[in-house]
């Protein structure tokens, strides 16, 4: 597979660090709005460092490419690449607005190539088996889910950034950018959520958009649960999930499950070991990429196979949908009903 990387900041040189590490792959082509960072990680793997997007995209030979440019340009870069019959590996979310997704998922369809999305949840062992375990039943009926993103970025973050905090190409703060994958990881778990109830404020950082968000959810399937997601909790903590259905509680710590207790034995569930240290808590940067390298083999494997990922552009519309209902509904304050 040969893989061009569009974009240059961080989450870029961790789709490199990814996908370089995969026998076969190889990185042929970098693309960033910031020419210099694009030169260096281009010259790190022995690629070709492009001034811009159409030189890159008619590079040859290209099989896919891999967008971890702002947010509000996955889309519309995307979109380009589809139309080049590139396969594309978008980082989260898919775009900003459920249009510019359903836009991306459509071009994908016409020009019949693959179209994932980088959420690792989805090939995280101890996160896989527990999808399992709710859709098996071992939890019973879900009743109740508290998920808490708690974390904490310094006011660099966003002034020594174009683009973070702003509602252009972030498409929003806590919640669109470090909340969305927890967020996603609820609606794999439990499904749609039908109604959503909100508060967002921008708490700590001059930004656009907000810092903390807290939403009550509803679920199609009749559970409910609350969602918070800051980055103004100094020092910044793991993501926590606490599930509890009919049949007991599962606990979740960043991306290992560290408590199962229910009725019947679960001792299959809990892997041991500690928690991940690499949890985003405090840093944007992501030191281990096996997440990443995981999602780029099993989008390789669709792409052989014929098959959707693990992780496809219509399972990830889902998150941004429901990140703005709850936009939405704290902009208006009031409930509001997502659409099915």
């Amino acid at each position: 597979m040969k893989i061009g990387i569009l974009g240059a900041g961080s989450i870029s040189d961790t789709h490199a660090r990814a996908a370089s590490a995969i026998a076969g792959a190889s990185i042929v082509a970098v693309h960033g709005g910031n020419a210099a960072r694009a030169q260096r990680l281009a010259t790190t793997y022995g690629a070709t460092a492009y001034a811009d997007l159409e030189g890159f995209l008619s590079h040859q030979p290209m099989d896919l490419v891999a967008i971890g440019s702002p947010s509000g340009l996955h889309a519309e870069q995307g979109i380009a690449a589809c139309q080049r019959g590139l396969h594309v590996l978008v980082e989260k979310p898919i775009d900003v607005t459920v249009e510019r997704a359903d836009a991306l998922i459509e071009a994908a369809d016409t020009a019949g190539v693959k179209l994932g999305v980088f959420f690792q949840d989805h090939v995280q062992p101890d996160l896989m088996r527990l999808h399992d375990a709710v859709q098996a039943g071992r939890l019973g009926r879900p009743l109740l889910v508290s998920a808490r993103v708690k974390w904490f970025r310094p006011p660099e973050y966003y002034s020594q950034s174009r683009w973070r905090g702003t509602s252009a190409l972030d498409g929003g703060g806590a919640l669109m950018n470090q909340g969305i994958h927890t967020a996603d990881l609820l609606l794999w778990l439990l499904g749609p959520v039908r109604s959503v109830s909100a508060r967002a404020v921008t708490a700590l950082h001059p930004i656009e958009v907000e810092d903390t968000v807290v939403a009550i959810l509803e679920f199609e399937n009749g559970a409910v649960g609350t969602l918070e997601a800051t980055t103004a909790a100094y020092p910044g903590y793991r993501r926590r999930v606490e599930l509890t259905g009919t049949e007991g509680t599962v606990i979740v710590e960043h991306d290992r499950l560290v408590a199962a207790d229910l009725r019947q034995p679960a001792d299959d569930l809990i892997a041991g070991g500690t928690a991940d240290q690499n949890a985003s808590a405090s840093s944007p940067v992501v030191s281990d990429a096996g997440g990443h390298q995981r999602l780029f083999e099993d989008f390789f494997d669709a792409i052989r196979q014929g098959r959707e990922p693990r992780c496809s552009g219509r399972h990830a519309r889902q998150s941004v949908a429901l990140v703005a209902a709850i936009y939405e509904s704290a902009r208006a304050n009031t409930w509001v009903t997502l659409s099915p």
